[in-house]
């Protein structure tokens, strides 16, 4: 019996594919919250750092972060809706 290679391993299996699917999610959720720090912390919020956060400070935190989650979703069920008219459409095409 031959030993496989690791590049003899296909996305067909099962484990594998998990794997990639997890390490692909938290690759997008780091990416989401390097995001949105950039944007709250750097760009909106904080002329300068400080010892702590005053309450302007904190408020402005809490805003971008709910309006950045809302835009975020907002734009996956965009995305979610485009894709399934597509589907719809290409369905009603090869009947």
């Amino acid at each position: 019996m031959e030993a496989s290679s690791p590049t003899d391993l296909s996305v067909s299996d099962p484990q594998l594919q998990h794997f990639i699917e997890v390490e692909t999610q938290k690759q997008r959720f780091q990416q989401l919250v390097h995001q949105m720090t950039e944007l709250c912390w750097q760009e909106k919020c904080m002329d300068k750092p400080g010892p702590k956060l005053d309450s302007r400070a904190e408020t402005c935190f809490v805003n971008c972060v709910e309006r950045f989650i809302d835009t975020s979703q907002f734009i996956l069920n965009r995305l979610e809706q485009t894709q399934k008219s597509k589907s719809a459409f290409s369905e009603s095409l090869t009947d």
